[in-house]
């Protein structure tokens, strides 16, 4: 049996990226039941809710709605449990000074698979005001607009 090769994306937090300044990005491995993997393989999880937490020098990844396996029997997973990040030492070190400092918070950005194994980014990130959030909104918006202007004047 050949095994599974490249980046599988399951689920991406897209408004993670909107509400907070991304600092620093790191990749973890999840400690997952066979029921949450067949489930990941369906390509069924939501982010949105998710963060990440350091209790006793382990990272723990928490609000992460994983469904049910629907062929699933009594063995079944919960939805919302916590779940277990495999990282390096050193890495959790620094994302734990980090954490502690005003306004910083470890956020999911991508759920996905990466030669059959699942991972999970995660982002050490800073919250947005709600005048950044619009500020990048018209950062982006004038970006596209003068893309679209230089299109035009080279279609002519």
């Amino acid at each position: 049996m050949a095994k599974e090769q490249g980046r599988k994306l399951v689920a991406s937090n897209r408004k993670a990226r909107h509400d907070y300044f991304i600092e620093d990005v790191f990749e973890a491995g999840l400690v997952l039941m066979g029921t949450e993997v067949k489930a990941l393989r369906a390509g069924r999880a939501s982010l949105v809710d998710g963060y990440c937490t350091i209790e006793r020098g382990e990272a723990w990844l928490e609000g992460v709605h994983i469904p049910e396996y629907s062929q699933g029997t009594w063995t079944n997973h919960a939805p919302r449990r916590k779940r277990k990040l495999l990282m390096h030492r050193s890495e959790i070190d620094r994302l734990s000074d980090k954490t502690q400092e005003k306004g910083h918070t470890i956020v999911p950005l991508g759920l996905y698979f990466v030669d059959g194994r699942a991972k999970v980014e995660i982002a050490l990130a800073r919250g947005k005001k709600e005048y950044d959030k619009r500020h990048t909104l018209r950062e982006q918006q004038d970006t596209r607009e003068a893309q679209r202007a230089i299109q035009t004047h080279r279609d002519r």
